[in-house]
């Protein structure tokens, strides 16, 4: 391998360009060629090429990156949780006959499922909303490492799709528009999506931690056993028109409506507003590999004439387990070849 000259101290999480790090090199392939794929790792400095890192990195993650010798660090293989003030960054419901801390702590009385949520018949299987953790300390560690992951990003959050100025109009999420149609949610799914709401508002999250991962970014693992059919969240963000996002670099924007008329379909983009949707990984799933991974469902439905995405597990998901979604479900239109 050739020698490299010393490296300058590099921004975080940065592509090194020709021009400001022409003395970086690659460690692995020893070439201090195309500049614009060249990562930086945020402990060493060290260069790495996207395509010479094993797996491929299809594009710079997002947080913190770190190389596989510095990743071999337990310290760097979590992030930490310095959330601290999670019922205003919630914005949780405040209880008027409580004190704050006993309406997130106080323990919860085990909740009895609605009768319309259970299944009634083979051919029908109804959505579930999530079970929040028993624990009200270990909920209030899984709402921390989601702050912490939206802080580090920039992004505020948000648990319903935002329409802002000068991007599409809430006027546009109609979802006769979508080519072919949109399934109907049925009444049963969505009082089980609403229950899943009214939960977040009350600080009773679903079971679900946001990890880092020097490969991956921020990811999400299930903090507990999640049942197949489960509403896991809501896929939120900002509105916008696929036409004015055509260039757009973002790697999470995610279709709202597929349209007949292609000027009329719109997409989400979660980088500014979002939940822990923002967080869960897409998978390759045309590799047996990826099939194996793949534990939840992106499924879009008409909710009272609005185009909403919901995830929802499409298999019991054990403890631990990292999520991911079925990135290829619509149509093929996306380059998933180097994709975890």
């Amino acid at each position: 391998m050739a020698a490299c000259a010393p490296r300058v101290v590099a921004r975080r999480r940065t592509r090194a360009t020709k021009r400001e790090y022409e003395d970086t090199c690659c460690e692995e392939c020893g070439s201090g060629e195309f500049g614009s794929e060249l990562l930086l790792c945020d402990h060493c400095d060290r260069g790495f090429h996207l395509f010479c890192l094993r797996p491929i990195l299809p594009s710079v993650p997002i947080g913190s990156w770190f190389c596989p010798s510095c990743s071999s660090s337990s310290s760097n293989s979590r992030f930490p949780l310095v959330q601290t003030k999670i019922i205003d960054f919630f914005r949780i419901r405040r209880s008027t006959q409580t004190a704050v801390g006993q309406d997130i702590a106080s323990p919860q009385k085990k909740r009895r499922r609605p009768r319309s949520l259970a299944l009634t018949s083979k051919k029908k299987r109804w959505l579930l909303p999530f079970t929040p953790t028993d624990d009200p300390a270990r909920r209030l560690e899984q709402m921390a490492s989601l702050a912490t992951a939206l802080t580090a990003t920039g992004a505020d959050f948000s648990n319903d799709l935002t329409y802002i100025h000068g991007m599409a109009p809430k006027s546009a999420n109609r979802p006769a528009y979508e080519k072919g149609g949109m399934q109907v949610l049925s009444k049963e799914d969505a009082d089980a999506l609403s229950l899943c709401k009214t939960m977040m508002k009350k600080g009773e999250c679903p079971p679900l931690m946001v990890v880092f991962d020097p490969l991956e970014g921020f990811t999400v693992e299930a903090d507990k056993c999640i049942k197949d059919m489960t509403i896991i969240t809501e896929y939120v963000g900002d509105v916008d028109y696929l036409k004015s996002r055509e260039n757009d670099d973002g790697d999470s924007i995610m279709t709202l409506i597929s349209a007949a008329n292609s000027s009329k379909s719109l997409v989400i983009c979660p980088n500014k507003r979002s939940n822990i949707a923002r967080f869960i990984n897409g998978i390759n799933n045309h590799t047996p590999e990826g099939r194996k991974k793949q534990n939840l469902k992106c499924v879009r439905f008409d909710v009272d004439g609005e185009a909403r995405v919901l995830l929802v597990a499409n298999r019991d998901i054990s403890k631990g387990e990292r999520l991911y979604y079925d990135y290829n479900a619509y149509e093929n239109e996306y380059p998933t070849e180097h994709f975890v």
